[in-house]
This record gives C-alpha cells, sequence and structure tokens, in this order.
C-alpha cells in the first residue's frame, strides 16, 4: 500500500499560474469539438485512441476517423496542439503525430468560455480615434443588438490579472475532471477512491498549469511534493489522485487570492502612471502604455497617431500582445514564439518572426505583416494581410472584406530570426485560408439557434497591380547587423511580374526626366511640382507623422 503523501505547498517555488497558450491560441469554434458532457465522452474517445496509437502518439488520420471530422480538421487540431503544447522537447512535433493525453486536454479545454471584453475607462479618448461613422454603418443598423454587439470593435482585452483568475477559476472547477480523465486504476481496485497518477501522467498537467514565471523547459513535477525527489534511474511511486487533487487545490485558492488581494489593492490605491489609461495625443507624442510581464511577455497598448520600434534586445521574454493602437505604424522587428493584436485601427504591424502563432482579432482597417508558423484571424473588418505562414490562415467569427497578400518587407535579422524560431522560407501558404464558423462558441454570449452553422467569410486576394513592398527604414535597422536584403519569401507570378513592371515604370520615368533637355528654370519648376505632389501624398497618407517620429526616435 503506497504511503499517503501530505499535500503541502512548500515545495512550490513560486505561485501556481495557468499556461495562458491553450486558453488563448488553442480554441477551435468546430461543434464537434465540444462536448456536452466532455467528462464520459473523453474517457471513451481516450480508449478509443490509445488502442490505435503507437506508445500513445496518433496521427490526423486516426484523429479523423474517431472524432468523425473531416481530415483538414483533424490536421488544424493536430497543427493547433502543436502550436500549444508545453514540452516539444521530448517529442518532435512536425504536424504529423500527438501525444494522445495532450490532445485529450485540448479537447477537453474546448469547454472553456473567454471572459467578455472590457468597456474602456475614458469613452472620450476612444471616441477621438474611433470615427463614430463608418461604411459598416448601414450593416450594423440591420442587426439585432446581439449581432451589433459581436460586430462593435471598440473592445478593450480583459486585463492580465483578470484573464489568469478566470482561467484558474475554470481549472479549479473542472480539475477532477480533468485529472480523472490523466488517472489509471491504483493495486487497490478500480473505485475512483483508488486511482493513481504516474510521473508520466503528472507530468501532463504541465498543459495547462505551471509555476513560477518562465516555465517553459522545468517540469511540472520538480515543482511538487509527490515527484521532485525522485531518482532517475527507478520508477517513480503513483501517486493517489485524491492526494494531487488537495495540492493542486490548496496552491489555486491561493494564487486566486493572491490575485484578488494584488486587484484590490491597485484600485484601492493611489493610480500610478503605468496604470492609468493614457490620453490620446497628436503628433509624435506616444502615448503608450508598455509593461514587461514577469510571465515571459511584453505588451505595447494605446499607441495613437505615432511610430513604434522594438528590436529583439527589447522584447523581454518571447510574446507579445499589441493592443488597442490607432493611427500608428508599429515595428516589432524580433524573434517571437506568441503574438496578438487586439483591437487596433488605421494602423500599420509589422511583426518580425512568430514561431507558434499570431492571432489577430476586433482590428478594423490595419496592415499586418508578419512572419509566421501559423495565423488565426477573428472578427475584424477592412484588413490587409501580408503573409509569410507555413500553414493555412485561420478565419473564424465575423469578419468582413478581408485581403492576403504574399509577405512583402525584410530587414537584415529577418533570416536569422525565421531560422531562430523554425519558419521555413520555402513555404508560404498565404492564400489557402480556412473558414470556420462565424460564431464563436468560446465566447461567453448566448448564440441564437442555428446561427452556429453559418461560416465565416474567407478573404480575398489583393490584386497584384495594388501590391507594393514595404519597406523599412534603414535607420531601424538596429546595431546589429544582418545578412537580410531581400524578401526571404518568393514571390509568386503575377506579383512578381507587377513589381517588375512598376519598377520597369519608375526608371522610365526617371530616364525620361533625366534626358529632358528642359532649361534650368523649368528643372527647378518641374523639382518643385515633385515635391509638391509627395509633400501632398506625405500628409494625406499620414506617413509624415511617421518619417518625423521615427527620425525624433
Amino acid at each position: 500500500m503506497t504511503e499517503p503523501i501530505e499535500p503541502s505547498t512548500s515545495h512550490a517555488p513560486t505561485m501556481i499560474h495557468p499556461r495562458r497558450e491553450p486558453f488563448e491560441h488553442g480554441l477551435i469554434p468546430i461543434p464537434k469539438l465540444i462536448f456536452s458532457d466532455p467528462t464520459q465522452s473523453l474517457l471513451t474517445l481516450k480508449q478509443t485512441l490509445l488502442a490505435s496509437s503507437s506508445n500513445n502518439l496518433i496521427s490526423s488520420a486516426i484523429i479523423s476517423d474517431s472524432l468523425q471530422i473531416s481530415t483538414e480538421h483533424a490536421q488544424l487540431l493536430l497543427d493547433t496542439l502543436s502550436s500549444v503544447v508545453h514540452h516539444e522537447n521530448d517529442v518532435v512535433f512536425d504536424g504529423a503525430e500527438c501525444d494522445v493525453y495532450d490532445l485529450i486536454l485540448l479537447l477537453y479545454i474546448q469547454s472553456y468560455k473567454k471572459l467578455l471584453p472590457r468597456s474602456n475607462k475614458d469613452p472620450a479618448s476612444v471616441a477621438d480615434v474611433w470615427p463614430s461613422t463608418s461604411a459598416f454603418d448601414g450593416y450594423f443598423s440591420a442587426l439585432s443588438p446581439l449581432q451589433l454587439m459581436r460586430s462593435n470593435s471598440r473592445r478593450f482585452m480583459p486585463s492580465q490579472a483578470d484573464e489568469e483568475a478566470h482561467q484558474l477559476s475554470y481549472l479549479q472547477k473542472h480539475l477532477a475532471n480533468i485529472l480523472s480523465l490523466l488517472a489509471e486504476p491504483g493495486e487497490e481496485g478500480e473505485g475512483e477512491e483508488s486511482k493513481v497518477l504516474t510521473m508520466d501522467r503528472f507530468e501532463h498537467l504541465g498543459f495547462l498549469l505551471q509555476f513560477g514565471d518562465k516555465a517553459e523547459g522545468i517540469r511540472l513535477s520538480q515543482s511538487s511534493p509527490f515527484f521532485a525527489n525522485s531518482d532517475p534511474e527507478m520508477p517513480a511511486v503513483p501517486v493517489p489522485v485524491s492526494q494531487v487533487h488537495d495540492w493542486l487545490m490548496q496552491n489555486i485558492a491561493s494564487a486566486l487570492e493572491h490575485i484578488s488581494e494584488r486587484t484590490s489593492a491597485k484600485e484601492n490605491g493611489p493610480a500610478s502612471a503605468a496604470d492609468q489609461d493614457v490620453a490620446m495625443t497628436d503628433a509624435c507624442s506616444v502615448s503608450v502604455k508598455l509593461s514587461s510581464s514577469t510571465r515571459d511577455s511584453c505588451s505595447i497598448e494605446g499607441i495613437t497617431k505615432s511610430s513604434y520600434v522594438k528590436h529583439a534586445s527589447d522584447i523581454k521574454g518571447s510574446s507579445v500582445k499589441v493592443l488597442n493602437c490607432q493611427e500608428s505604424t508599429i515595428y516589432i522587428l524580433a524573434p517571437l514564439r506568441y503574438a496578438i493584436v487586439y483591437g487596433c485601427s488605421d494602423a500599420t504591424i509589422v511583426l518580425g518572426a512568430v514561431g507558434k502563432t499570431v492571432r489577430v482579432e476586433h482590428c478594423e482597417r490595419v496592415h499586418v505583416i508578419v512572419a509566421s508558423k501559423r495565423i488565426c484571424i477573428a472578427n475584424c473588418r477592412e484588413c490587409v494581410f501580408f503573409l509569410g505562414v507555413n500553414q493555412q490562415p485561420l478565419m473564424v467569427g465575423d469578419n468582413h472584406k478581408l485581403q492576403v497578400a504574399p509577405y512583402n518587407t525584410c530587414y537584415p535579422q529577418l533570416e536569422e530570426h525565421i531560422n531562430e524560431v523554425g519558419i521555413l522560407p520555402t513555404v508560404n501558404r498565404w492564400d489557402e485560408a480556412l473558414a470556420l464558423s462565424m460564431l464563436d462558441p468560446h465566447d461567453s454570449l448566448s448564440h441564437p439557434a442555428g446561427v452556429s452553422d453559418v461560416q465565416a467569410e474567407s478573404a480575398t486576394r489583393l490584386d497584384p497591380d495594388q501590391f507594393t513592398n514595404f519597406v523599412i527604414p534603414n535607420w531601424l535597422a538596429g546595431a546589429s547587423t544582418g545578412s537580410t536584403k531581400d524578401n526571404p519569401f518568393a514571390l509568386p507570378d503575377a506579383y512578381a511580374a507587377s513589381q517588375h513592371k512598376n519598377q520597369n515604370n519608375l526608371e522610365e520615368v526617371r530616364k525620361l526626366i533625366h534626358e529632358a533637355s528642359l532649361e534650368e528654370s523649368r528643372k527647378r519648376e518641374l523639382s518643385s511640382v515633385l515635391h509638391v505632389y509627395f509633400k501632398d501624398w506625405l500628409y494625406a497618407s499620414g506617413n509624415i507623422r511617421q518619417l518625423y517620429c521615427l527620425q525624433a526616435d
């Protein structure tokens, strides 16, 4: 008989946290992946998958047969799991196979409901940058209040503390069910009270939970009192599920209490400059709330009517969130694992290289330029995406008038960055968008009957004649040198031909001007006219602000 192990928090070096990645990037709006009775359904599915697996690994074909979903959706599920899994160093995730227990946990959290977006504390500042009229106003007038709420882009992402508390509360409520999916019968019989967790099964909890701020690469067992001092040469003794449950519940309750106290102190104490909503101003004054989270991420929030640059040396961690930025150009020239762009409008956002996944949500009239393994686009309007992506772009939610185009920029360190995060520049699936459901079953809104079957609007290809290279100014290259001089993603023939035609037209105009037999006074007049038109274009396009701001930096 196994000696009971007293649950204790003394072995936990720091606070317990939910892993953000499965909740932020692992939810898929496919109805067949959401079970009304997830515990019993997934216990049955687990046995089916294990019977078909080799060393607990399964392919997309097995997933497709077992879940009765299309091969395309099965591959999407496998790719999604690969992008959020926590122990990639142990198993090679190349999009071909995945671990049964990781898949079961991902399927279980498809029942998670996200927090509703919060309203802004300063409606006047929002009104200043969000126009009250839009090309969509006629469309919106015909919508129901529910549809209008879903389509309204003027949303602000819940705070990290609120999201973490919400995720911990979900795990607290469902912990017993989650443990039952990982447990196996003990030596004393088949009853629930006799079930145990081996160290290997316990490690799978690291898919959802972590201790400390940067837990990637740190095994969950090393933070527990059950397996921390296990002899690597000897198999660890399985632990009763009830003890693991009690120990985790203690840690989750402690973490929730800590978040509550911290939030209360922040609300009741004097507001610091970093906590206040920053007034949105004009010209080059950057109204931004920049925070480097201790949990391996960096947030850039509230930039308006300005330009903003971050290099690899400026980014603390491997994840970036660009939130609520308007009429600005944002450059994040760094290698990343995850990126989120949320609530931005009338902006251009350049993300260097993202090795896992990018999510763009509730944006309007935004140009996004990114090299990434994969991208998910949700509830966006009139946006253009210049993509270098290895997997199909995913379109979900209430999208309108989106366009996609091949990747169109470079900077000296780009190839170094894409190699570092594992992106293949020889593979670009920018125009193979996969559209899923228009309504997201993971939000906290109620949905009208039958609407969940409506497919999201996909994106159209940008006309090659409208395609241009996006030039990143030389002074943004940073102190370090790099070898990238051209776009590492090959352009499709139609776009390459358009680029070649534009270049030829430019050379022809230059030649005509150079060879024109003009008197000096006429040359000065021509030069003056060209400068006037160029200056008018700078002001009309808003690029004059970017020029001033970047030169000031």
